[in-house]
């Protein structure tokens, strides 16, 4: 499922091609892609001007003037630019086509667990899809940061996976970040020292930077705008590599299941407290 980086590689792209184009269409093909929203409210978008694209968690937004567009694409959702004159194919949901425009933009999902959400820009902050999430790990204080994590008595790879704690966060950059702190997922968020919430808040974010600069993590279905794979893979330290040697201490990167979720680490540099 795209994370943070991922969505942010994402945004990045469609405020590249589609900030200040006006809409023409707006046409779902797939009824269940949408949330609250009915073919009316796709038909006032017909005439505006998209104004801005953004992220919030792993919620994609493209505002149009006084309305918005939420997006979550799960596991295999994509964005892609196409000639209003190519057939799409059974895979793509939804198309926006634009004035004076040689491409529109097209939402493909295979697995059609994304969803789409249209509504009044002024609701975007309060609506179930955004108005729950906890704060963006790149803007949160070390402070804040601390007293959020510590406040969860879960353990900690569930906890850094609970959007209502971090906005944006999945499996991949969770076990990434837990590695590079040398901390066991397991370890109670609670009972994490002030030096160890340093050391994580540190690795996260610079875990994140590092692979929004990357294009993300390109692992199974993602792409960007522009069909790009993404290039972090390559410097997952843990995530994908049970099996293999840790690149830190050359001790063997083990699996195990935390809340139903795949987890990744080392044993030798990643000790469990007792």
């Amino acid at each position: 499922m795209p994370e943070l980086p991922e969505v942010e590689t994402v945004a990045a792209g469609l405020r590249a091609g589609a900030v200040g184009l006006k809409i023409k269409a707006a046409v779902c093909r797939l009824p269940k892609l949408l949330r609250e929203t009915a073919p009316e409210d796709l038909q006032a978008l017909s005439g505006l001007r998209i104004s801005a694209v953004r992220r919030r968690g792993k919620v994609l937004i493209i505002e149009a003037e006084e309305r918005a567009l939420l997006f979550h694409l799960k596991m295999t959702g994509q964005f892609s630019w196409a000639a209003p004159e190519a057939a799409p194919d059974k895979h793509t949901h939804f198309i926006l086509s634009f004035e004076n425009a040689a491409e529109d933009l097209r939402f493909r999902d295979v697995r059609k667990f994304g969803f789409l959400r249209c509504l009044p820009l002024a609701g975007v902050d309060d609506c179930p899809e955004v108005g729950g999430l906890g704060p963006e790990p790149l803007e949160i204080s070390e402070a804040e940061f601390a007293v959020r994590i510590k406040a969860r008595k879960g353990r900690l790879k569930s906890v850094l996976l609970d959007q209502r704690v971090l906005a944006g966060v999945g499996n991949i950059y969770a076990d990434e970040a837990i590695h590079a702190a040398a901390l066991h997922p397991l370890t109670a968020a609670s009972r994490l020292s002030p030096a160890e919430l340093v050391r994580l808040r540190t690795a996260l974010r610079r875990i994140l930077k590092a692979a929004i600069a990357a294009g993300g993590s390109s692992v199974r279905d993602y792409r960007s705008v522009d069909g790009e794979i993404g290039d972090f893979q390559t410097r997952h330290k843990v995530y994908g590599r049970a099996g293999e040697r840790c690149r830190r201490c050359g001790g063997t990167i083990r699996r195990i299941v935390v809340g139903s979720r795949s987890t990744f680490y080392c044993p030798k540099c990643q000790r469990r407290k007792r």
